[in-house]
């Protein structure tokens, strides 16, 4: 699925087309993208309406609506596990899985391309009606190092799961978790309150650097399906220190790279970089 540096990829590069772009017709092919909405309502409440703003929240996609220059409410898109938007005409390989098309001036239209119909485009006159409870954003002025290591140490629970809880940072997902713990030297399976304060500071810029970077290379392709809006795969796959990197040399130490599984969710961990925690004596 689609992490925060991919969404925030495809919004960095949708926002030059489409950004006071007017929505001029619909087509949907596929009713259940759009959250439980009609068609014919759908387009009703998009069609006229200008593209204001488009942002990222998590790891969703927002799209502020305006109708004479008048709040008209949002759209929500979510990629899930085979998303893809762009601008411009219909490629043919994309043409069987275009779920909804929208006609804009200029004579363009957006695709919300979706092969395995996992996605959303979903119409909301508040966005808080459609996005489920979110932690800060990771890259956002309100993660800071001290929020963050009280945040840890008021917790219990296992490093890995709590920080793919979206509730407690958003946007956060498997790829970047394993590489920040892996920069970091924190096993997946240890204890929240148990990580000392030096050590939730160093994870706190972990997450950061990674994230960044992850952007300024557009993401990460490790599949065939994410591509960016102008169907290039990204780069960061070239950087991973242990995610997929299973029986491969550590880059650090050479042991190989070992996956276990953490709240049903493969992981990728060097064992002698990343020691596993000991039991505490009672």
């Amino acid at each position: 699925m689609p992490e925060l540096p991919e969404v925030e990829t495809v919004a960095r590069l949708l926002r030059p087309d489409l950004v006071g772009a007017e929505i001029r017709g619909t087509r949907v092919t596929w009713e259940r993208s759009l959250g439980g909405v009609s068609k014919r309502s759908f387009a009703r409440r998009v069609v006229g309406t200008r593209i204001a703003r488009i942002r990222r929240r998590a790891k969703y996609l927002l799209f502020d609506l305006e109708r004479q220059g008048a709040p008209a409410g949002v759209i929500v898109g979510h990629l899930r596990m085979s998303g893809r938007m762009y601008v411009g005409p219909i490629e043919a390989t994309d043409a069987p899985y275009v779920r909804v098309h929208l006609d804009l001036d200029g004579e363009r239209g957006f695709q919300f391309v979706d092969v395995r119909k996992f996605g959303r485009f979903v119409y909301a006159e508040d966005e808080a009606a459609v996005l489920p409870p979110l932690g800060p954003e990771p890259l956002g002025d309100a993660f800071t190092a001290a929020w963050f290591r009280r945040a840890l140490a008021g917790r219990k629970r296992m490093l890995k799961p709590l920080l793919l809880d979206q509730s407690f940072v958003a946007g956060l997902g498997n790829i970047y978790v394993d590489e920040a713990l892996f920069t970091t030297g924190l096993h997946p399976l240890r204890r929240s309150d148990r990580v000392p304060a030096k050590k939730a500071d160093a994870l706190h810029a972990a997450i950061r650097d990674t994230l960044a970077e992850a952007i300024e290379r557009e993401g990460s392709s490790f599949d065939t399906f994410y591509r960016t809006p102008e169907g290039q795969p990204g780069q960061y796959q070239h950087q991973f220190q242990v995610y997929g990197r299973t029986g491969k040399p550590c880059r650090r130490c050479e042991r190989p790279i070992r996956r276990l599984v953490v709240g049903q969710r493969g992981t990728h961990v060097c064992t002698r970089c990343q020691p596993a925690p000991r039991p505490r004596r009672r």
